[in-house]
């Protein structure tokens, strides 16, 4: 390739953004994981101003000729329509407002938790204010969109509107709500006692990790009040969890939840790196990694026949007396709970729909700020019959809206509903799936995922992947079918 080949002037342009991506995600990574609480108005002017270079360049104007000579000397299409579509969407907003965004979540992230620790909305409310404004801002400069919410999900979720998110939410809680009620009706299994030593669950969630896909020499394993998971760049993989000595699953599951993101990007071509496009093509997509590990994986009769002698082994005395079946409906217990991340399959979707019609309500302004925590707590009590005791445990458990991101909760069903279009696929296309995972043996699985979905990055669409390996467009039925054929069985809807 000659020194004035214009895919080479573009992939030297890429590599500067992606070096400043790779800077943002580690100053964000360090932000949340270890700096001290006294330095939240340093980073936030250092965050700030990485954002603010990373925009003027992508925004310059000499990228989009870039773009335009590369394709015409060939480049990977699906690189320029992924970095095309970056260019034109980050000119539409100005720097100075990319900025302020920074600065507000840097400045809103410990104010989120000091009204979480204390259970005080009227805390982060004018947190929350601030960031609902700057994001009616950004709505304002995509004037043309049917809904404003529609350029917000759009970041996270591109092509998708606010219309389909709510005709596949329709759709999606007329199928759960009749087994939601079944089970209702049907007595808890016996929880789980005894006490979890943090040690011991790092030790099984690493085990686990490691046949899955984490590598020590990339990826490390941290603690953070919100788990995530950050691709950081090619070999650096971050992901965080949370413990609690009472409960041995919370750990794991969210260590199974995040390594499915991390595998993600770890898989994706080597060849896309340094241009932008080498991270997850939606948050739908990207969610659906981490729910299907987790859940059709981690909480299956499949993946527990190999791993429940070890997790004995670890646990001694605690789980002595448990036999498998008492243990799989215990980690497979249906009962509306107060708090997403620990929410059950069935259940977790009703969590999305209720922060789903609030973001809109708000960005409507239909709702506002400060009667917030009184529509969360009616809302709670309509979809899934619980009551929520304070705002620590309703309106302010979750950390996105200190970051101020709205439109991102969506994906999360979303990424639900495709994790079940994909096990379907999976199940098809690899012989003897679940008796691999009986043995241990995640590989099949991880490949599968690699070729079909992780190595493509941005370069293919959610639609296109869709089709391609499920032959249909998003559909929640199969999800439907998941839950229902589980869960009637466990608890006796259905024959076993």
């Amino acid at each position: 390739m000659s020194a004035d080949d214009p895919r080479a002037a573009l992939r030297e342009r890429l590599r500067e953004l992606d070096d400043l991506q790779h800077a943002s995600r580690v100053l964000g990574w360090d932000q949340q994981v270890a700096m001290p609480a006294a330095g939240t108005a340093a980073r936030g002017r250092a965050g700030g101003t990485v954002e603010r270079l990373a925009h003027e360049r992508l925004t310059d104007p000499e990228l989009g000729s870039l773009l335009d000579a590369a394709e015409a000397a060939g480049e990977d299409p699906g690189v320029i329509r992924a970095v095309r579509r970056d260019h034109e969407r980050a000119r539409r907003v100005p720097g100075e407002l990319v900025a302020e965004i920074a600065q507000a979540a840097a400045d809103a992230q410990p104010v989120w938790q000091k009204a979480r620790e204390t259970s005080d909305f009227a805390l982060f409310a004018p947190a929350l204010k601030r960031n609902l404004e700057l994001r009616r801002r950004v709505a304002a400069c995509f004037p043309e969109a049917a809904h404003p919410y529609d350029a917000l999900l759009d970041q996270f979720e591109p092509e998708m509107t606010t219309a389909e998110v709510r005709s596949v939410f329709d759709r999606l809680q007329a199928g759960l709500r009749p087994l939601i009620a079944a089970i209702a009706g049907k007595p808890l299994p016996d929880p789980l006692g005894g006490v979890y030593p943090v040690d011991a669950q790092r030790t099984l969630s690493l085990e686990i990790g490691r046949t899955i896909g984490f590598d020590d020499e990339s990826w490390r394993l941290d603690v953070s009040t919100h788990p995530f998971s950050q691709k950081v760049g090619p070999g650096d993989v971050r992901v965080t969890t949370r413990y609690d000595e009472a409960d041995p699953l919370s750990g794991l599951l969210s260590t199974l939840h995040e390594v499915g993101h991390g595998l993600y990007e770890f898989q994706v071509d080597p060849a896309l790196a340094g241009t932008t496009a080498d991270t997850g093509t939606s948050l739908g997509i990207h969610e659906s990694q981490s729910r299907l590990w987790e859940n059709q994986v981690g909480r299956s009769r499949a993946f527990w026949a190999h791993w429940y002698p070890r997790a004995q082994e670890l646990f001694g005395d605690a789980l002595a007396g448990v036999d498998l079946d008492a243990f799989l409906r215990a980690v497979n217990v249906v009962r509306p709970s107060l708090i997403r991340v620990e929410a059950d399959e069935v259940t977790y979707a009703m969590h999305i729909v209720l922060r789903f019609e609030l973001e809109v309500a708000m960005l409507e302004g239909s709702l506002e700020v400060d009667d917030l925590p009184a529509a969360w707590n009616a809302r709670m009590s309509e979809l899934l019959g619980v009551d929520v005791p304070d705002d620590a445990h309703g309106v302010l458990q979750d950390i996105h809206w200190s970051f101020g991101e709205l439109g991102y909760f969506p994906t999360y069903a979303l990424g639900s509903i495709i994790s079940a279009q994909l096990w379907e696929a999976a199940g098809a296309a690899i012989p003897d799936l679940e008796g691999a995972i009986s043995r241990g043996d995640a590989a099949p699985l991880r490949a599968w995922l690699g070729e079909n979905v992780h190595r493509h990055g941005r370069t293919r669409t959610t639609d296109e992947i869709l089709r391609a390996t499920t032959g249909g467009p998003l559909d929640p039925d199969p999800l439907v079918r998941y839950l229902t054929t589980k869960f009637g069985a466990l608890y006796g809807l259905v024959p076993s």
